[in-house]
Parts: structure tokens; C-alpha cells; sequence
């Protein structure tokens, strides 16, 4: 089934080869295909907000002549925070999975008792 999973037309050509690569060298399922073609979107989208950002700078100034974060900067915290968990469920950089899963943050989560 790897073989002729191509990846998306949308995707950078870099990511693109990239997403081949991947394909190539591990054994996946379909869910992980799926996880696969998210981090490979949240890579593309992270390094369109970087070259936003080269660009124009990380602040701009607002109609009152306040600076002000450019949306990019959100975007591209996002987006690479998305990429490694993604690559972490993927477990793309070891040679099993995760050792136990991660367990849910509650509102107690940071408490001293």
C-alpha cells in the first residue's frame, strides 16, 4: 500500500519528497498516513509563516501607532508544535512506539497536594 501512496498535490515540493521518503521507509497504516499528511501540512504551513515573517519582521504597528505580533508568529508556533507531536504519534525517530501514552492534563494537573 506504501508504495503507491502518493502525497498530496498541495504539499511544497521539499515536503513532498519528504512525505515519499517517509512512505518509503516505514510501514504504515492508513491512520498514519492521515497523521503523516497533517505534520507534512503543519511543516508547510510553519515555513510559510517563517518566510512572512523574514520578510516583513515579527511586529507591524496598528492604526493608533501601537506595535503590534503579526498573526504569522501564532501560525508558526502552532504549526511546529503540531509537527512534533505529530512526528512524536508517528514515532518516526525511534525504533518502537512511545513507551506508555501521555496521560490527560486535569484540573488538578500543577497542584502541590
Amino acid at each position: 500500500m506504501n508504495e503507491v501512496q502518493k502525497p498530496p498535490a498541495h504539499l511544497r515540493p521539499a515536503t513532498k519528497k519528504w512525505f515519499k521518503t517517509v512512505i518509503s521507509d516505514f510501514e504504515l497504516d492508513g491512520h498514519h498516513i492521515r497523521l503523516l499528511t497533517l505534520a507534512a501540512e503543519a511543516w508547510d504551513q510553519a515555513q510559510t509563516a517563517r518566510e512572512v515573517l523574514d520578510k516583513d519582521g515579527q511586529t507591524f504597528t496598528d492604526r493608533f501607532g501601537q506595535p503590534k505580533e503579526r498573526p504569522e508568529v501564532g501560525i508558526l508556533q502552532n504549526a511546529r508544535i503540531s509537527f512534533a507531536r505529530l512526528i512524536r504519534e508517528l514515532a518516526l525517530d525511534g525504533d518502537s512506539a512511545p513507551e506508555a501514552p501521555r496521560t490527560a492534563r486535569t484540573a488538578d494537573y500543577g497542584r502541590r497536594r
